[in-house]
């Protein structure tokens, strides 16, 4: 089946209810039988069911009220853009919104980077209605996420969780504006899966990712996932639907959020360098794939072939030459599903590693301490 991978981000421009029945065993009575005589048949739905049944709703609840006023909508009025019509040159400025969650009584803010992307300025609205204009802080897209922050007093905060612990079938409960237009929408689900990976098309893939069944529309990027504490154990990044032109039916129940242990990592590097530091080798390269292999005659798929290498950098004091193929990077080796950048990733700066290379014919290993990109 053909999937279109979503990123939860509403551009400007009901549930089916469903009740618990229960059954009773039908019986059957001698007319000279008395009504006490008559055995009734327990309901299929225990008593402590129902009393489980009424906990999980009442924490669903609490969490939900504890959030609610640290979720925001984010409005992202981006850089205008010239394109051409039947009427000459016009120039538009597009606009977008996403949602987001305050961390901190200064008025910091964690969203996605997709949400304030090309970004000429951000508005926060707050649950109460009140709006306030925002600056970024810092972005770090391989992890979809960024750092905004307003003045002035905030109406609540959310805490961050541990999204190490959670375990498939827990529930979670998801706030954000979907569709851009309903603010502090709530949907309930559980964990799905931990550890998931999605291709963003740009040479790298979002990893580590938890998949949630509840329901993320478009407007909920950036906005808190939740466990039954009220705590955020992810931040709501993308959905995968079916294509309109698959003959397949379409994707259900496929949404995906940054784990709160990768969000709050970043976000402290975002609040206190403005960046994220991240590995650097110091390379221009290009992707060998099966097909430019075989089109080529070489003797490796995978791989990344340097075509030029910059002065003064990692890759430079390694020993790296133009011309050269890299086909592992530490213990990760380049194929369909590592990308050069993902295996990068693995690792910090400073990390000193070793690079298996194809170079003339002939295998060899080279020894690199990675820089820091900004």
């Amino acid at each position: 089946m053909l999937v279109v991978l979503s990123l939860a981000v509403g551009t400007f421009g009901g549930a089916v209810a469903g009740g618990a029945v229960g059954y009773w065993t039908a019986q059957q009575t001698r007319p000279t039988a008395t009504l006490a005589s008559v055995p009734v048949a327990s309901p299929v739905i225990q008593p402590q069911t129902t009393q489980l049944r009424v906990e999980t709703n009442s924490a669903i609840v609490q969490s939900v009220d504890k959030v609610r006023p640290a979720v925001v909508t984010i409005l992202n009025k981006q850089k205008p853009q010239t394109v051409r019509s039947l009427w000459g040159m016009r120039t538009f400025q597009p606009e977008s919104s996403g949602s987001g969650v305050i961390i901190s009584r200064d008025g910091y803010i964690v969203t996605n980077n997709h949400v304030v992307e090309d970004q000429a300025s951000l508005e926060v609205i707050f649950a109460n209605g009140d709006k306030s204009p925002a600056r970024l802080i810092g972005t770090d897209p391989y992890v979809d996420t960024a750092v905004v922050k307003v003045d002035g007093t905030v109406p609540g905060i959310a805490e961050f969780g541990d999204s190490t612990s959670l375990k498939p079938g827990e529930t979670v409960i998801a706030i954000g504006s979907a569709l851009g237009d309903f603010r502090n929408t709530v949907t309930v689900g559980v964990i799905s899966a931990k550890g998931r990976s999605l291709d963003t098309g740009q040479g790298y893939s979002l990893e580590d990712l938890l998949q949630t069944d509840a329901a993320i529309n478009s407007g909920n990027s950036g906005g808190p996932l939740l466990n039954l504490l009220g705590q955020v154990i992810g931040i709501n990044t993308a959905v995968v639907r079916g294509s309109a032109s698959s003959a397949s039916a379409p994707a259900e129940g496929l949404g995906f959020a940054v784990p709160s242990v990768t969000v709050q990592n970043v976000a402290e590097n975002l609040i206190k360098k403005g960046y994220m530091p991240r590995p650097y080798l110091g390379i221009r390269y290009q992707t060998i794939t099966p097909e430019i292999s075989g089109a080529n005659g070489l003797p490796m798929k995978w791989g990344v072939y340097v075509q030029g290498i910059e002065r003064g950098t990692p890759a430079e004091q390694a020993g790296l030459r133009e011309g050269d193929i890299i086909t592992e990077i530490g213990q990760g080796k380049i194929g369909a599903d590592l990308s050069f950048t993902n295996a990068m990733l693995r690792y910090k700066p400073g990390d000193q590693i070793k690079l298996a290379v194809w170079r003339e014919g002939k295998d060899i290993t080279l020894d690199v301490k990675l820089g820091e990109q900004r």
